[in-house]
């Protein structure tokens, strides 16, 4: 069987769907299953223009690659397309609050993602809470929807840090989490990292992270806040400007992307987590950061208790005592670390990339069927 695969999400610098989409071919390319079929990767040259070339150029490339099924990882998919489609809805932020999207991209999104979802043979959702979501805002039927959990990426120095000292936990599915140590001393001794990575996005709360822990920074001299990120925020948030204004400017680090190698390195270093959005279909880097066996911190929300469980230190809202009780908590209290990363070493073989691979081919082939 032939499939092609919308991957103008690979382009420049992957985030959300690009990384998601990466985990799936990544352990396509390992899976027995899918030896057998052949995979066609398709996008344009460059990123403008993209639903133009979604609704127009898309479906003549599949239909010149006699494909037989297109999978659509990124909300949406050509609404002509001349095969059977599956197509990924992560969220439907778009729906529920409108006020966070530039009304022309707010509209185009409600409209072709309700489109293509009506269109699709089938739809791929990342938890219930976003099954529920898209059949109550878009009309899709829960029948129509298949809740496929991802993986969790592992960067390759957090890899390695499985390995050092005696502690080493093995998990099914090929996952691994190190546990604090309540006898032994910090990662770092001279410094505690408190990290944050995923996009600025008005919903994750940024402003409130930066005043807690600048509140945390008067009592912790020792501590660092690095946000990893692309600014997204509607209205756009002045990040620089925030910082500028706590009075700990030379403690908080703002970056809008690093790579890999990079990033792996401050989850190494990371002592604690902070993750505070209120509405994710799914949301992954808190996940990241309990394989690197580092405790997280979010936001008290029906997605976040599907997804973490009780592998999490939970805040009722957004607030900046709240954020930087909580943070303190998890930097001094070995009890809670561990308890939050025995839960992590349960909940973790939850997330595998080569399950989530194979319910997708899964689909896929039944929709060319």
């Amino acid at each position: 069987m032939r499939i092609a695969i919308d991957g103008r999400e690979l382009h420049g610098q992957p985030t959300g769907v690009g990384r998601f989409l990466k985990g799936v071919m990544a352990a396509w390319s390992d899976l027995p299953a899918a030896r057998s079929h052949e995979f066609i990767l398709l996008a344009p040259g460059a990123r403008r223009g993209a639903s133009a070339w979604e609704q127009l150029t898309l479906p003549r490339l599949v239909r010149d690659a006699r494909a037989d099924v297109l999978f659509a990882p990124g909300y949406t998919g050509p609404l002509r397309c001349p095969v059977p489609m599956v197509v990924v809805i992560y969220d439907v932020s778009f729906a529920v609050h409108p006020e966070w999207f530039p009304w022309r991209e707010g509209l185009r999104r409600r409209l072709l993602t309700r489109l293509a979802a009506r269109r699709a043979a089938r739809v791929v959702t990342t938890s219930a809470f976003s099954r529920d979501e898209i059949g109550r805002r878009l009309g899709v039927p829960h029948a129509k929807i298949e809740v496929i959990y991802p993986g969790v990426h592992t960067l390759q120095s957090v890899g390695r840090a499985f390995d050092r000292g005696p502690h080493r936990a093995s998990l099914r599915g090929g996952v691994e989490v190190r546990p604090a140590d309540p006898k032994g001393p910090p990662r770092n001794a001279t410094e505690n990292l408190v990290l944050y990575v995923g996009s600025l996005f008005a919903r994750r709360h940024i402003p409130e992270l930066v005043e807690g822990f600048a509140d945390l920074a008067r009592r912790r001299p020792e501590a660092r806040l690095e946000v990893v990120g692309d600014n997204r925020t509607r209205p756009r948030l002045d990040v620089d400007r925030l910082v500028s204004e706590t009075g700990a400017a030379d403690r908080i680090a703002v970056r809008s992307y690093v790579p890999d190698e990079a990033l792996a390195a401050l989850y190494d270093t990371a002592r604690v987590f902070v993750f505070l959005s209120e509405y994710e279909g799914f949301g992954l880097t808190p996940l990241e950061a309990l394989t690197a066996g580092v405790p997280i911190v979010v936001l008290d929300t029906p997605v976040a208790r599907e997804v973490y469980a009780d592998a999490a230190l939970y805040v009722p809202r957004p607030d900046p005592a709240l954020v930087a009780a909580a943070i303190e908590r998890l930097l001094d209290d070995d009890g809670e670390r561990t308890r939050i990363l025995d839960a992590a070493r349960r909940l973790l073989p939850r997330y595998s990339w080569r399950e989530c691979a194979t319910r997708i081919l899964n689909l896929l082939v039944a929709a060319a069927s």
